[in-house]
């Protein structure tokens, strides 16, 4: 699978620009919408890292970015006009209207989608575009775990802005979702999908296998999608 970074994507500055012109178009209970606020967030803290000297190598942290926001804007745009989407992306998109689904559901089930079938691609991509291995003694790598760093931090932040904030009375209606949905992990995640592009990467000339291998984590992360959006 080969990504493209749109030309309307100016670096991490373009993409916090389509997610708030996504932001303006939702409703503000879409389930879409939830996820994009928290999506948002989290890359406003990203482009604060980059600004403040925290990664070793920023241009490559700042491709994979762009390159991850493509593949969540690719499916928003499909969904729009229509056409089939990843099925890991499947579950929140059909179920975006519900009334009966937690907005911290919503969220958590746009980052299963991003994270779990999105961000092997993404860092695949960023590697083979390069022609370097992703490899765990690698500047790529160390950055990648200064933004499960950043996430862990802004994660904290977010569940005061769910709890608390102003969608807390509707969260509050929701009973122990937050029970149930407590052993989704964003680093436990983002680790596991680092392992996925590590084989993306070595089966990259063999497409015979490599397509089989992405179609099957697409399904599975599906299906973990479905169970996070169980209504309460």
């Amino acid at each position: 699978m080969t990504m493209a970074v749109s030309d309307a994507a100016n670096g991490i500055g373009g993409v916090l620009e389509k997610m708030a012109e996504i932001q303006a178009v939702l409703p503000s209970q879409d389930g879409v919408a939830w996820f994009n606020r928290l999506y948002a967030k989290t890359t406003e803290a990203i482009a604060q890292a980059i600004a403040d000297g925290r990664f070793e190598a920023p241009e490559l942290l700042e491709e994979l970015d762009v390159v991850f926001a493509q593949l969540y804007f690719a499916a928003y745009d499909g969904d729009r006009a229509g056409d089939e989407i990843p099925k890991a992306w499947s579950p929140l998109f059909e179920v975006r209207s519900s009334q009966t689904i937690a907005p911290i559901q919503f969220a958590l089930a746009g980052m299963n989608a991003h994270i779990n079938r999105d961000l092997p691609f993404a860092v695949a991509t960023v590697a083979e575009r390069h022609c370097f291995e992703p490899r765990e003694d690698s500047a790529f790598y160390r950055d990648f775990l200064v933004v499960n760093e950043i996430l862990k931090e802004t994660e904290a932040k977010v569940k005061v802005w769910f709890a608390e904030g102003f969608v807390g009375e509707v969260d509050r209606a929701f009973g122990d979702v937050d029970d149930r949905i407590a052993l989704w992990s964003i680093v436990h995640a983002r680790t596991t999908a680092w392992e996925n592009a590590e084989l993306l990467w070595g089966l990259r000339t063999l497409p015979a296998l490599r397509e089989p291998f992405g179609s099957a984590l697409d399904r599975l992360v599906g299906m973990a999608g479905r169970a996070l959006l169980v209504a309460p």
